[in-house]
């Protein structure tokens, strides 16, 4: 779980890269686009210009290197040559990257073309509330204090927060101890320390907080059929804070 010198370094490479992957899709034309495209040109990226592993391919036998989450997928969303993003969705991509042994994670729910002041809206408080978690990370805050700064933001702004799914430890595996949910009480659970590395990656709801699992396995709906969100960033708990290690070049913190 605490990470040595080394292994946060490269820990960091792996964000790095990741970051890379974000800040090349932030460029790209992803009106008109299928999902498996986006895919397969994530995949050229990855390997042939970062040198780097698609964490996701082949994990629990997923055969994509990526999510794609349309409207209201609430994750896990399957590549198709079927699913045109198209003007007036929102989509949310979610990547994982292994550079030398070690695995970032992150995804960015992306606006396509114009889309309405409700979905803007869900998006960008989506956004905020992982940085509202992201914020209290810091040696001797909790986990609990992660999830309830997640939980306020979302509630306050009249949103839900999906529990069933949650945030991770990450390193050398994908799926590593602690699990970080996404709302709790102030105080509770695990005490953060120097060296953790976790992903902090909230999905909230439009309405209600029930999901629904579809019958390919991997594809998680929302049950009233409203828009969902989500943001991810992976973070290191440092000496006295945090750092983001998957932040993007002239991202900040809103």
């Amino acid at each position: 779980m605490i990470k040595t010198p080394e292994e946060r370094r490269l820990m960091a490479e792996s964000g790095r890269l990741l970051a890379r992957v974000f800040e090349a899709l932030d460029q790209l034309q992803l009106e008109g686009m299928s999902t498996l495209q986006v895919n397969d040109w994530v995949e050229r990226f990855i390997v042939d210009e970062l040198q780097a592993r698609p964490a996701s391919k082949g994990q629990y036998g997923f055969e994509y290197v990526l999510n794609t989450s349309i409207d209201t997928v609430v994750c896990h969303g399957v590549p198709s040559a079927n699913d045109i993003l198209r003007a007036g969705s929102i989509v949310n991509l979610d990547i994982t990257l292994e550079k030398n042994g070690f695995i970032a994670d992150s995804s960015k729910t992306y606006l396509i073309g114009e889309v309405d002041y409700a979905a803007k809206r869900l998006v960008r408080v989506t956004r905020e509330a992982m940085w509202k978690g992201i914020e209290v990370v810091r040696p001797g805050a909790t986990l609990g204090d992660i999830g309830f700064a997640i939980q306020q933001h979302a509630k306050a702004h009249g949103y839900s927060v999906v529990k069933e799914f949650c945030g991770h430890g990450i390193g050398r595996e994908m799926h590593e101890e602690p699990q970080v949910l996404h709302y709790g009480k102030r105080g509770a659970g695990l005490e953060l320390e120097e060296g953790m590395t976790f992903t902090i990656e909230p999905m909230i709801n439009q309405g209600r907080a029930a999901i629904d699992h579809s019958d390919d396995g991997w594809t998680v709906t929302t049950r009233d059929g409203k828009l969902s969100a989500q943001f991810e960033h992976t973070v290191l708990v440092t000496a006295d804070g945090v750092q983001v290690l998957t932040v993007r070049e002239g991202e900040r913190a809103p």
